[in-house]
Protein backbone atom coordinates (compact mmCIF):
# COMPACT_ATOMS: atom_id res chain seq x y z
CA UNK A 1 0.00 0.00 0.00
CA UNK A 2 1.40 3.15 -0.88
CA UNK A 3 2.77 5.05 1.96
CA UNK A 4 0.67 8.27 1.35
CA UNK A 5 -2.56 6.04 1.77
CA UNK A 6 -1.16 4.49 4.57
CA UNK A 7 -0.63 7.73 6.44
CA UNK A 8 -4.02 8.67 5.43
CA UNK A 9 -5.86 5.72 7.14
CA UNK A 10 -3.84 6.42 9.75
CA UNK A 11 -4.82 10.11 10.60
CA UNK A 12 -8.76 8.68 10.13
CA UNK A 13 -8.31 6.38 12.37
CA UNK A 14 -6.55 8.35 15.03
CA UNK A 15 -9.11 10.80 14.42
CA UNK A 16 -11.84 8.27 15.32
CA UNK A 17 -10.31 6.30 17.88
CA UNK A 18 -7.62 7.93 19.53
CA UNK A 19 -6.10 6.91 22.45
CA UNK A 20 -8.02 4.48 24.14
CA UNK A 21 -7.61 4.42 27.78
CA UNK A 22 -8.90 1.02 27.94
CA UNK A 23 -5.72 -0.02 26.24
CA UNK A 24 -3.49 2.18 27.64
CA UNK A 25 -4.31 0.96 30.90
CA UNK A 26 -2.98 -2.02 30.41
CA UNK A 27 -0.37 -1.56 28.03
CA UNK A 28 2.48 1.10 27.95
CA UNK A 29 2.06 3.25 25.58
CA UNK A 30 4.79 2.94 23.54
CA UNK A 31 6.34 6.39 24.25
CA UNK A 32 6.26 5.18 27.27
CA UNK A 33 9.47 3.08 26.59
CA UNK A 34 11.41 5.78 25.27
CA UNK A 35 10.56 7.73 28.70
CA UNK A 36 11.86 4.71 30.24
CA UNK A 37 15.28 4.39 28.03
CA UNK A 38 15.80 8.44 28.63
CA UNK A 39 15.33 8.39 32.82
CA UNK A 40 18.07 5.56 32.27
CA UNK A 41 20.63 7.25 30.17
CA UNK A 42 19.76 10.86 32.50
CA UNK A 43 20.37 8.48 35.95
CA UNK A 44 23.42 6.94 34.13
CA UNK A 45 25.24 9.82 32.25
CA UNK A 46 23.99 13.10 33.46
CA UNK A 47 26.25 13.16 36.70
CA UNK A 48 26.60 16.17 38.83
CA UNK A 49 29.77 15.98 40.02
CA UNK A 50 31.37 16.24 36.06
CA UNK A 51 31.91 19.66 34.58
CA UNK A 52 29.01 21.41 32.36
CA UNK A 53 31.30 20.42 28.96
CA UNK A 54 31.72 16.83 29.92
CA UNK A 55 27.55 16.04 30.87
CA UNK A 56 26.85 18.32 27.40
CA UNK A 57 28.65 15.89 25.74
CA UNK A 58 27.53 12.77 27.46
CA UNK A 59 24.18 14.73 26.44
CA UNK A 60 24.97 14.47 22.92
CA UNK A 61 25.82 10.93 23.45
CA UNK A 62 22.55 10.16 25.77
CA UNK A 63 20.88 11.71 22.22
CA UNK A 64 22.33 9.17 19.64
CA UNK A 65 21.89 6.32 21.29
CA UNK A 66 18.27 7.00 22.03
CA UNK A 67 17.78 7.93 18.24
CA UNK A 68 19.68 4.77 17.10
CA UNK A 69 17.48 2.56 18.94
CA UNK A 70 14.08 5.00 17.39
CA UNK A 71 16.12 4.51 14.31
CA UNK A 72 16.85 1.12 14.70
CA UNK A 73 13.63 -0.27 15.99
CA UNK A 74 11.14 1.62 13.41
CA UNK A 75 13.74 -0.52 10.64
CA UNK A 76 12.93 -3.32 12.31
CA UNK A 77 9.21 -3.15 12.21
CA UNK A 78 9.03 -1.85 8.79
CA UNK A 79 11.23 -4.91 7.53
CA UNK A 80 8.99 -7.19 9.39
CA UNK A 81 5.44 -5.37 8.59
CA UNK A 82 7.22 -6.13 4.87
CA UNK A 83 6.67 -10.18 4.56
CA UNK A 84 3.65 -9.91 5.66
CA UNK A 85 0.37 -9.86 3.46
CA UNK A 86 -1.87 -7.85 6.12
CA UNK A 87 1.61 -5.43 7.14
CA UNK A 88 0.01 -2.49 5.63
CA UNK A 89 -2.99 -2.81 8.73
CA UNK A 90 -0.31 -2.96 11.45
CA UNK A 91 1.40 -0.37 9.67
CA UNK A 92 -1.74 2.27 10.00
CA UNK A 93 -2.38 1.18 13.38
CA UNK A 94 0.94 1.61 14.67
CA UNK A 95 1.10 5.56 12.54
CA UNK A 96 -2.01 5.80 14.06
CA UNK A 97 -0.48 5.25 17.83
CA UNK A 98 2.22 8.10 16.94
CA UNK A 99 -0.53 11.07 16.29
CA UNK A 100 -2.67 12.90 18.60
CA UNK A 101 -5.61 14.46 16.57
CA UNK A 102 -8.34 12.83 19.09
CA UNK A 103 -6.17 12.96 21.78
CA UNK A 104 -5.84 16.75 21.95
CA UNK A 105 -8.88 17.57 21.05
CA UNK A 106 -10.18 15.72 24.18
CA UNK A 107 -8.36 17.52 26.51
CA UNK A 108 -8.52 20.57 25.92
CA UNK A 109 -12.73 20.00 25.31
CA UNK A 110 -12.36 19.10 29.04
CA UNK A 111 -11.34 22.31 30.02
CA UNK A 112 -14.43 24.20 28.31
CA UNK A 113 -16.26 21.06 30.28
CA UNK A 114 -14.94 21.60 33.64
CA UNK A 115 -15.42 25.35 33.74
CA UNK A 116 -19.15 24.83 32.59
CA UNK A 117 -19.51 21.77 34.88
CA UNK A 118 -17.16 23.20 38.33
CA UNK A 119 -16.75 27.45 37.38
CA UNK A 120 -13.33 28.37 37.59
CA UNK A 121 -12.13 25.40 40.04
CA UNK A 122 -13.08 22.72 37.31
CA UNK A 123 -11.31 24.74 34.04
CA UNK A 124 -7.96 24.71 36.81
CA UNK A 125 -7.86 20.98 37.52
CA UNK A 126 -8.40 20.13 33.66
CA UNK A 127 -6.25 22.79 32.47
CA UNK A 128 -3.41 21.87 34.59
CA UNK A 129 -3.43 17.93 32.87
CA UNK A 130 -1.90 19.83 29.54
CA UNK A 131 -0.21 22.85 31.12
CA UNK A 132 2.84 23.37 33.15
CA UNK A 133 2.12 26.51 34.66
CA UNK A 134 0.52 27.48 38.13
CA UNK A 135 -3.27 26.67 38.19
CA UNK A 136 -3.99 28.86 41.30
CA UNK A 137 -2.84 31.97 39.16
CA UNK A 138 -4.52 31.43 36.27
CA UNK A 139 -8.52 33.28 35.93
CA UNK A 140 -11.08 32.21 34.06
CA UNK A 141 -9.69 34.17 30.59
CA UNK A 142 -5.98 32.57 31.56
CA UNK A 143 -7.64 29.35 31.59
CA UNK A 144 -9.32 29.69 28.05
CA UNK A 145 -5.69 31.21 26.84
CA UNK A 146 -3.83 28.41 28.20
CA UNK A 147 -6.11 26.03 26.70
CA UNK A 148 -5.95 27.40 23.30
CA UNK A 149 -2.34 28.04 23.27
CA UNK A 150 -1.67 24.25 24.22
CA UNK A 151 -4.29 23.23 21.61
CA UNK A 152 -1.85 25.61 18.91
CA UNK A 153 1.18 24.37 20.16
CA UNK A 154 0.86 20.95 19.67
CA UNK A 155 -1.25 21.00 16.71
CA UNK A 156 2.75 21.53 15.43
CA UNK A 157 4.59 19.45 17.60
CA UNK A 158 1.80 16.63 18.17
CA UNK A 159 0.48 16.33 14.65
CA UNK A 160 1.61 18.35 11.96
CA UNK A 161 6.02 17.03 12.69
CA UNK A 162 4.81 13.36 13.09
CA UNK A 163 3.00 13.69 10.00
CA UNK A 164 5.83 15.47 8.33
CA UNK A 165 8.61 12.81 9.55
CA UNK A 166 6.61 9.58 8.83
CA UNK A 167 6.35 11.42 4.88
CA UNK A 168 9.93 11.94 5.07
CA UNK A 169 11.27 8.78 6.68
CA UNK A 170 8.23 6.52 7.21
CA UNK A 171 7.82 4.49 10.15
CA UNK A 172 11.77 5.29 11.80
CA UNK A 173 11.40 9.16 11.02
CA UNK A 174 8.50 9.21 13.11
CA UNK A 175 9.32 6.71 15.91
CA UNK A 176 12.60 8.75 15.72
CA UNK A 177 11.00 12.35 16.09
CA UNK A 178 8.68 11.09 18.94
CA UNK A 179 11.71 9.69 20.67
CA UNK A 180 13.35 12.85 20.06
CA UNK A 181 10.34 15.03 21.46
CA UNK A 182 10.06 12.99 24.17
CA UNK A 183 13.68 13.97 25.07
CA UNK A 184 12.90 17.54 24.81
CA UNK A 185 9.93 17.28 27.07
CA UNK A 186 12.02 15.79 29.59
CA UNK A 187 15.85 16.56 29.51
CA UNK A 188 15.56 19.80 27.31
CA UNK A 189 14.38 22.35 29.45
CA UNK A 190 16.78 24.95 31.40
CA UNK A 191 17.27 23.57 35.15
CA UNK A 192 19.93 22.91 36.70
CA UNK A 193 20.54 19.54 36.16
CA UNK A 194 19.09 19.54 32.21
CA UNK A 195 20.83 22.83 31.41
CA UNK A 196 23.60 21.03 29.82
CA UNK A 197 22.44 17.52 29.92
CA UNK A 198 19.61 18.01 27.65
CA UNK A 199 21.14 21.21 25.48
CA UNK A 200 21.22 18.81 22.35
CA UNK A 201 18.18 17.40 22.96
CA UNK A 202 16.80 20.99 23.15
CA UNK A 203 18.24 22.47 19.76
CA UNK A 204 17.85 18.95 18.02
CA UNK A 205 13.96 19.20 18.64
CA UNK A 206 13.91 22.81 17.32
CA UNK A 207 15.18 22.13 14.26
CA UNK A 208 13.23 18.85 13.84
CA UNK A 209 10.06 21.18 14.61
CA UNK A 210 11.05 23.91 12.53
CA UNK A 211 9.40 22.61 9.34
CA UNK A 212 6.30 21.14 10.79
CA UNK A 213 5.50 24.95 12.44
CA UNK A 214 5.64 26.91 9.52
CA UNK A 215 3.41 23.78 7.79
CA UNK A 216 0.82 24.29 11.01
CA UNK A 217 0.77 27.95 10.78
CA UNK A 218 -0.44 27.78 6.58
CA UNK A 219 -2.43 25.26 7.85
CA UNK A 220 -4.27 27.42 10.19
CA UNK A 221 -4.57 30.20 8.05
CA UNK A 222 -6.10 27.77 5.26
CA UNK A 223 -8.82 26.47 7.52
CA UNK A 224 -9.59 29.94 9.07
CA UNK A 225 -10.50 31.13 5.35
CA UNK A 226 -12.94 28.36 5.07
CA UNK A 227 -14.55 28.50 8.52
CA UNK A 228 -17.01 31.36 8.85
CA UNK A 229 -16.34 33.85 11.90
CA UNK A 230 -12.29 33.30 11.44
CA UNK A 231 -10.23 36.11 10.03
CA UNK A 232 -7.17 34.62 8.13
CA UNK A 233 -6.07 37.97 6.82
CA UNK A 234 -5.54 38.57 10.54
CA UNK A 235 -3.77 35.16 11.32
CA UNK A 236 -0.86 36.14 8.28
CA UNK A 237 -0.91 39.43 9.55
CA UNK A 238 -0.21 37.93 13.41
CA UNK A 239 2.55 35.31 11.91
CA UNK A 240 4.65 37.71 10.53
CA UNK A 241 4.29 40.47 13.38
CA UNK A 242 4.54 38.31 16.14
CA UNK A 243 5.37 34.45 15.67
CA UNK A 244 9.21 35.78 15.82
CA UNK A 245 8.60 37.40 19.45
CA UNK A 246 8.00 33.86 21.26
CA UNK A 247 10.96 32.29 23.22
CA UNK A 248 10.03 29.06 21.25
CA UNK A 249 11.81 29.29 17.46
CA UNK A 250 8.61 27.43 16.75
CA UNK A 251 5.81 27.64 19.26
CA UNK A 252 5.08 31.00 17.94
CA UNK A 253 4.18 30.13 14.64
CA UNK A 254 0.89 28.38 15.58
CA UNK A 255 0.07 30.20 18.24
CA UNK A 256 0.31 33.55 16.47
CA UNK A 257 -1.96 32.19 13.53
CA UNK A 258 -4.64 30.96 15.81
CA UNK A 259 -4.60 33.99 18.10
CA UNK A 260 -4.83 36.19 14.58
CA UNK A 261 -7.86 33.77 13.20
CA UNK A 262 -9.56 34.03 16.54
CA UNK A 263 -9.04 37.49 17.28
CA UNK A 264 -7.56 36.96 20.34
CA UNK A 265 -4.34 37.28 21.96
CA UNK A 266 -2.36 34.58 23.10
CA UNK A 267 1.05 33.82 25.59
CA UNK A 268 1.89 36.42 27.27
CA UNK A 269 3.07 36.83 30.63
CA UNK A 270 2.28 33.12 33.12
CA UNK A 271 3.71 31.32 35.92
CA UNK A 272 5.54 28.16 36.13
CA UNK A 273 6.88 27.16 39.67
CA UNK A 274 6.52 30.64 41.25
CA UNK A 275 8.44 32.32 39.05
CA UNK A 276 6.93 34.60 36.48
CA UNK A 277 8.06 34.27 32.60
CA UNK A 278 7.58 37.82 30.21
CA UNK A 279 6.81 36.09 26.98
CA UNK A 280 5.61 38.41 24.29
CA UNK A 281 1.83 38.50 23.26
CA UNK A 282 0.84 37.00 20.37
CA UNK A 283 -1.59 38.50 17.99
CA UNK A 284 -3.10 41.88 18.89
CA UNK A 285 -6.92 41.22 19.27
CA UNK A 286 -8.66 40.61 23.08
CA UNK A 287 -6.93 38.81 26.32
CA UNK A 288 -10.42 37.78 27.44
CA UNK A 289 -10.92 34.44 26.28
CA UNK A 290 -13.90 32.44 27.14
CA UNK A 291 -15.11 28.70 26.67
CA UNK A 292 -16.89 29.99 23.79
CA UNK A 293 -13.09 30.84 22.00
CA UNK A 294 -12.24 27.26 23.80
CA UNK A 295 -15.35 26.06 21.25
CA UNK A 296 -14.13 28.11 18.11
CA UNK A 297 -10.30 27.01 18.49
CA UNK A 298 -11.43 23.16 18.45
CA UNK A 299 -13.05 24.24 15.53
CA UNK A 300 -10.30 25.69 13.83
CA UNK A 301 -8.40 22.64 15.02
CA UNK A 302 -10.36 20.40 13.25
CA UNK A 303 -10.29 22.34 9.89
CA UNK A 304 -6.73 22.75 10.35
CA UNK A 305 -6.23 18.94 10.14
CA UNK A 306 -8.41 18.54 7.78
CA UNK A 307 -6.90 21.13 5.39
CA UNK A 308 -3.73 18.68 6.17
CA UNK A 309 -4.77 16.02 5.32
CA UNK A 310 -6.25 17.04 2.10
CA UNK A 311 -2.67 18.79 1.40
CA UNK A 312 -1.52 15.11 1.79
CA UNK A 313 -4.13 13.35 -0.37
CA UNK A 314 -3.13 16.39 -3.41
CA UNK A 315 0.75 15.35 -2.64
CA UNK A 316 -0.45 11.44 -3.31
CA UNK A 317 -2.43 12.51 -6.46
CA UNK A 318 0.84 14.25 -7.83
CA UNK A 319 3.24 11.86 -7.31
CA UNK A 320 4.27 9.07 -9.67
Amino acid sequence: MDPLLILLSALLLDALVGDPDVIWRRVPHPVVFFGRLIGWLDTTLNREDRSAGWRKVAGIGALATLLSVALGVGVGIEAGLSVVWFGWVVEIVVAAVFIAQKSLHDHVARVAAGLKEDGLSGGRAAVSQIVGRDPETLDIHAVCRAAIETLAENFSDGVVAPVFWYVVGGLPGLLAYKALNTADSMIGHRSDRHRDFGWASARLDDLANWPAARLSAGYIVVAAAVLPGMAPRQAVRSVAADSSKHRSVNAGWPEAAFAGALGLRLAGPRVYAGTTVEDAWMGSGRAEATMADITRSLALFVMSCAVMAVSIAVLWALLP
